[in-house]
């Protein structure tokens, strides 16, 4: 009889004893996808944990891991290392090497594996501050620095296997498992401490939510490993049989969809909203019965509501329009793929309701680091769907809300707390329910609508409160904004920072037979495209009251990256960041405010 899990590191052998894959994790080097068996895969992991145990790591010993992309030897190492009693403290690879140096002195890590050569080069950096690091190793080759492999060799030695199970044995599942540092969008990362139960018992209240033809899914996998949402749903695809693929990049993978072919993947609303508008650009540069075709199909999606509630004409149309278009956009997607579960960020309900209109369901979820993460989720089985909402509960967890309407949040799933910091776990704790921070209410059915965020709210100078996130989601439903942060604390009235979409912008243009001007840095002052601009910022004004209305914008020049820390790792805007580096365009909107140029 097969065992349950109760720590991270059962799920290989889950796997190896139920479904024992021949392809397991696969991953593509030099341009060849190379794949390991689940008994390959439990096999290296015993390896790695035998090298640990001859290298002196102990119980509670932090071992750092970096990679720029998911790959096959990240998960090794990372079930090796729990095995051990060690703890795993995943590093988001794009931040500064001033914060790896923090991470490395906070978390007290004694080894570091990192994939590549640009990671290294800023854990070089970080390692002359941080003495407490013993070594570091590198997954791909880089001359002069340690590789992984001689971990590999070292522990090809079987002979302390025993020490290994006893190490295993001694592991329980309140024990810490890793220590996650948020990225936040301000301050000092917080080391969010998350027990093996935290993360185990996630998975398994999560795992009936996804919809997994257990032993014969194919996944693909390119979200960060180092946040916990892609983690802990990588430890459901282990723990249900599923076969993973790790795309090689952000920018590979429409390549990789379509050589992979996978069933389910997991993304962030930026994402979705990139592969909408590649979309409908391709639909713009169609003509005549061909585009009127797409766009009316575009126009079906937009209506889409599941479980036949629109009725059995639009069903009919629907029919139609997944056999004429929506067919090519989920073959366009390598065909197969029937599931997108998205989290980390609010989505649009208009992407939402065209994605699963054309067969591709978007599973909306909701969840924090804190707790391990998910909270609901929406799954189109058993009624459980209702676009615009996060969803419902999963097992074993519970929610209220406040009277102030913040998000509470209490279950198995609730971290630790803070690492070596009782301050601030104590400031989201209240005995045992977690303050997510988050604004909200639920429906009669059960169903959770996210309604702001709390510590994002702001107050004008007139005292009128504002949420931000529910404007800059309907303001993104133009094609022309790619971002947008709505600012105006303490201010007259709200204004926005926008990062137009220059590729339609300069695609539009060329179809209107309109010259613009040759560089981003001219076309955001353009006359055209800022009074194009702001017919949409009035179109999407109409739904809000007066206070909220943006009654300024300034456009950016640049665009907004994870590079250029704009962004988080999960393509989140950094508000603080964003504001600081346009301070200038931030000081132009208002002082045409404040000197009566603009109506208050």
């Amino acid at each position: 009889m097969s065992k349950t899990a109760t720590r991270l590191f059962d799920f290989p052998y889950i796997q190896l004893e139920k479904y024992n894959l021949s392809k397991s994790l696969t991953t593509k080097y030099n341009g060849e996808w190379v794949s390991i068996s689940s008994k390959e895969f439990v096999d290296r992991i015993n390896v790695i944990s035998r090298a640990l145990l001859q290298m002196g790591v102990k119980p509670g010993d932090k071992i750092a891991v970096i990679s720029t992309t998911n790959r096959t030897e990240w998960n090794i190492m990372d079930h090796g290392v729990l095995q051990t009693g060690a703890v795993n403290i995943p590093i988001y690879p794009t931040i500064t090497a001033d914060e790896y140096a923090y991470i490395f002195q906070h978390s007290e890590a004694i080894y570091c594996f990192v994939s590549d050569a640009g990671v290294y080069e800023k854990a070089k950096i970080a390692w002359e501050k941080a003495p407490n690091i013993k070594e570091i190793y590198s997954f791909d080759e880089i001359p002069g620095v340690k590789n992984w492999k001689e971990l590999l060799e070292l522990g090809a030695d079987s002979s302390n296997q025993n020490e290994v199970e006893k190490h295993k044995d001694a592991v329980k599942s309140t024990d810490l498992a890793t220590i996650i540092y948020t990225s936040g969008t301000t301050g000092v990362p917080k080391g969010v401490m998350l027990s093996h139960n935290n993360i185990v018992s996630n998975v398994n209240d999560s795992m009936p939510r996804m919809p997994l033809e257990l032993g014969n899914t194919t996944c693909l996998s390119f979200l960060p490993v180092c946040h916990s949402f892609e983690r802990m749903v990588q430890y459901i695809y282990i723990n249900a049989g599923c076969s993973i693929y790790f795309a090689e990049s952000m920018e590979k993978i429409a390549d990789n969809i379509k050589e992979v072919k996978p069933q389910i993947m997991t993304a962030v609303p930026r994402l979705l909203e990139k592969v909408y508008d590649s979309i409908i650009n391709k639909g713009n540069a169609l003509t005549g019965i061909k585009k009127a075709l797409f766009f009316w199909a575009v126009k079906i999606g937009h209506q889409y509501k599941p479980y036949g509630e629109n009725g059995a004409w639009y069903e009919f149309k629907l029919k139609i329009a997944r056999k004429l278009i929506f067919s090519k956009w989920k073959e366009a997607l390598g065909g197969n793929l029937n599931y997108i579960v998205s989290g980390s960020a609010a989505l649009q309900a208009r992407l939402a309701r065209v994605f699963t209109a054309a067969d591709i369901v978007i599973m909306e979820g909701y969840g924090l680091t804190e707790t391990s993460p998910v909270i609901t989720v929406n799954m189109l089985q058993n009624g459980l769907l209702r676009i615009g909402t996060v969803g419902t509960v999963i097992n074993n967890v519970e929610v209220k809300i406040a009277e102030d309407g913040e998000i509470l949040c209490k279950g198995p799933n609730i971290m630790q707390g803070y690492y070596k910091d009782p301050e601030r776990t104590a400031d989201v704790m209240s005995g045992e329910w977690f303050h997510t921070g988050d604004k909200g209410e639920v429906d009669k059915d059960g169903f959770l609508k996210i309604t702001g965020r709390k510590k994002e709210i702001f107050k004008t100078s007139g005292g009128k409160y504002v949420s931000p996130a529910l404007i800059e989601n309907e303001m993104k439903k133009s094609k022309f904004i790619e971002q947008i942060i709505v600012v105006g604390e303490g201010e007259k009235m709200p204004a926005a920072l926008i990062q137009p979409d220059f590729v339609f912008i300069k695609a539009w243009a060329e179809r209107k037979e309109i010259k613009l001007p040759a560089t981003n840095e001219e076309i955001v002052t353009d006359p055209i495209v800022m009074k194009r601009i702001a017919k949409d910022v009035e179109k999407y004004n109409d739904r809000f009251a007066k206070w909220e209305k943006v009654k300024k914008f300034e456009l950016t020049p640049d665009l907004w990256t994870i590079d250029n820390g704009l962004l988080t790792p999960t393509m989140k805007i950094k508000r603080d960041k964003i504001v600081a580096r346009y301070k200038s365009l931030y000081d132009k909107m208002y002082s045409e405010v404040n000197n009566g140029t603009t109506e208050d």
